[in-house]
């Protein structure tokens, strides 16, 4: 969850650009955060595809209200539900089609390459991001072999509570060196598996043989990202659930 400082900071901006680009209507703005600090990638006077999840989540009919201001009527004369105190959760999802694209590195990055999106709601967030997350196709297993390779800023004690709810899960927790170590050092056990470019038997060996059954890898730096490229690809591949971020 944001900090509630974000959050005013993110409103405050919204506001203070509708009125300086004079936008009557719908506006769409995109924002990045990092170290806490707010940065604006871009602004359209334009709907988007969040307009009809906003519209769900909050109860109020965006497009609707966007509307009326259009042809004149205030928002302070319309029925805006203005409390931000929600009593379900809801995440939006995005829908990617690398499964008809195999070719297509399926790493993330600035840039769009979902081509639709959906929503989940429920009275946890981890209720909703399933809902979500089965909306889109993916099935996050309940057992079975995790592999699980990680940059150095990511091994932390979010990562060592997650791999302990796995353990939990009864899931076999397979990882490369340095991650490996990392859990043996803290007391969870990991069975180690080479990296492609340290030779055979190495992960991809596993995932084509289907003895893997969810994947968590995060990479930094272009070496990393190129070297991990094939795990991702034979994840496309084989319909593995692959996550690249914590």
């Amino acid at each position: 969850k944001l900090p509630q400082e974000i959050q005013n900071t993110l409103k405050d901006q919204m506001i203070n650009l509708a009125k300086s680009l004079n936008v009557v209507g719908l506006v769409n703005a995109q924002f990045a955060i990092r170290k806490n600090k707010v940065f604006i990638i871009e602004v359209n006077p334009r709907a988007s595809r969040t307009v009809p999840f906003v519209s769900k989540a909050t109860g109020n009919q965006l497009a609707k209200i966007a509307a009326k201001t259009m042809i004149g009527i205030p928002l302070k004369d319309q029925e805006i539900k203005t409390s931000t105190s929600m009593k379900f959760y809801s995440v939006k999802s995005p829908v990617f089609p690398f499964n008809k694209f195999p070719d297509t590195d399926p790493i993330l990055g600035p840039e769009m390459k979902s081509t639709g999106e959906v929503m989940g709601t429920g009275r946890t967030f981890g209720e909703a991001y399933i809902k979500a997350q089965n909306a889109t196709g993916i099935t996050i297993p309940q057992s079975g072999t995790v592999f699980i390779s990680v940059r150095d800023p990511d091994k932390t004690t979010s990562l060592l509570k997650l791999a302990e709810f796995l353990a939990k899960k009864e899931f076999k927790i397979i990882a490369t060196d340095g991650t490996s170590r990392f859990f043996n050092d803290n007391n969870i056990q990991s069975s180690h598996i080479n990296k492609v470019h340290e030779g055979k038997p190495h992960i991809v060996d596993l995932i084509r043989k289907g003895l893997i059954d969810l994947i968590i890898n995060t990479t930094e730096g272009k070496q990393s990202i190129e070297e991990s490229l094939s795990i991702r690809a034979e994840a496309v591949i084989r319909n593995v659930t692959y996550y690249t971020s914590l």
